[in-house]
């Protein structure tokens, strides 16, 4: 008897899971519920087609939904919304959004893949200014249509964090008088001050005007923000971007386990405490691959990969979630800036002990044309020599430098066998040694005797 699977949820992580099952099963019946009208689109996009750099809305779909239909055999109901999970019964209470009508499906499986939204908080004044948040399509659509007919001079990002730097670049390139309001006391405060204050200082020269150690304590007018700091700003609108929460409340509901995060608890397969109901990206908590701690991380590779490790659980054919690093990277006008693993922040609210070894370099041969500066930091275990992760700025291949050092972090190496990595090298992409090599030699140096 073939199994009946339902995804809900058919974004990144959802669209995933379903397609990887069926590569995996051709006969299980598999449907895939959204409560939207759009699915599987490249969420990280938004602020380049805001910004003019991607051109055409549609090259931000991967599918729709007639062709995941037709090529996956994939039962997609869209404007469907899961309400109810019993989970005694195994049925799942189903709205058509179109027809007003509810209805129920059983199932042999069940995905949780209900993402995450922005974190609005209460301002007052708020409903009195254009204010927008950037997470779905109806956010681009609607941030869209603002920029292009209404013109607006001026703008404000409330947060500073990836997409905020993104946004400010692609606000700047719209000829838009751009601002950062921050509540820490520099711009992504995930990484390391010493990085971050290079992408800031970038930032400023570009035009940009920074509010750090400070936030929006009121909306005065139409046109006016008021700083937590009594400072006054001329704004046309603002944009929030300060953070998400997991779309917890269905699996909370069915009495799922949620963890400190907001994110649903999940085993090493991806399954909840009910062995018939999985969850997979935005809304999951699973755990850092460096010290095994509760970890949420809204990216695209945790999603991928968990779908990945759900199709193959499902399938008969189990594999294991290794953890998360929390790799990202961000384009910050003419600098790049990526971390992986744990920074200084996280490193010492754990109270784990550790050495950080720091290397100034060129992307390439300092004698072939164009070369960029580029700044490494790499946190590790001074007595075992384990990587615990670190960060990377420069105005080229900053990821290169990231994915290796990730590589390496899950391969278990340690920072002295940075030294013996085989970079390849010609004049035009890099050094007879390369950038972490030599974090590797100036680590030798740092370990206790």
């Amino acid at each position: 008897m073939n199994k009946k699977i339902i995804v809900i949820g058919a974004v990144g992580g959802g669209a995933t899971t379903a397609s990887q099952l069926r590569k995996l099963d051709d006969k299980s019946d598999i449907i895939l519920l959204e409560k939207t009208s759009y699915l599987s689109y490249g969420a990280c996009g938004m602020p380049y087609y805001l910004g003019e750099v991607i051109e055409e809305r549609e090259d931000l779909f991967a599918y729709t939904p007639e062709k995941l239909q037709s090529k996956k055999k994939i039962d997609v109901r869209m404007q469907h919304e899961a309400v109810k999970i019993d989970r005694e019964k195994q049925t799942l209470h189903i709205i058509d959004i179109l027809k007003n009508q509810e209805y129920q499906e059983t199932y042999d499986a069940l995905i949780i893949a209900t993402g995450a939204s922005p974190f609005v908080p209460e301002i007052d004044g708020l409903d009195t200014i254009p204010s927008f948040t950037l997470r779905t399509v109806e956010d681009m659509d609607k941030l869209k249509n603002y920029l292009v007919t209404e013109k607006p001079a001026a703008g404000a990002i409330i947060g500073g964090g990836f997409i905020g730097v993104e946004m400010s670049e692609n606000l700047t390139r719209l000829g838009i008088n751009t601002c950062i309001v921050e509540r820490s006391n520099h711009v992504l405060n995930i990484i390391d001050e010493e990085s971050a204050l290079k992408i800031q200082d970038h930032v400023k020269g570009k035009g940009v005007t920074l509010y750090v150690e400070n936030g929006l304590h009121k909306v005065t007018s139409a046109s006016e923000i008021l700083l937590d700091n009594g400072e006054r700003i001329k704004t046309d609108f603002i944009l929030l971007s300060v953070g998400i929460r997991p779309n917890n409340s269905l699996a909370k509901d069915a009495g799922l386990t949620i963890g400190d995060s907001g994110g649903i608890k999940v085993n090493e397969y991806m399954q909840t405490d009910d062995p018939s109901i999985y969850a997979v990206g935005d809304v999951v908590e699973s755990f850092d691959r460096i010290d095994g701690s509760p970890k949420q991380v809204p990216l695209a590779w945790p999603a991928h990969r968990q779908s990945y490790i759900i199709a193959k659980h499902l399938t008969g054919s189990p594999v294991s979630f290794g953890g998360m690093l929390g790799s990202a990277i961000a384009k910050v006008f003419d600098l790049s800036i990526g971390s992986t693993g744990l920074g200084e922040k996280e490193l010492t609210e754990r109270k784990m002990k550790y050495k950080t070894a720091v290397h100034e370099g060129k992307s390439h041969a300092g004698y072939y044309p164009d070369s960029k500066d580029v700044y490494v930091r790499v946190h590790f275990c001074p007595s075992t020599g384990k990587i615990f992760g670190g960060n990377v700025v420069g105005g080229e291949r900053v990821d290169k430098q990231i994915d290796v050092l990730s590589t390496a972090i899950t391969g278990g190496l340690t920072i002295l066998q940075l030294q013996e990595i085989e970079t390849c090298y010609a004049p035009p992409f890099s050094s007879p040694k390369g950038l972490l090599n030599m974090i590797g030699y100036k680590a030798e140096k740092m370990m206790d005797s």
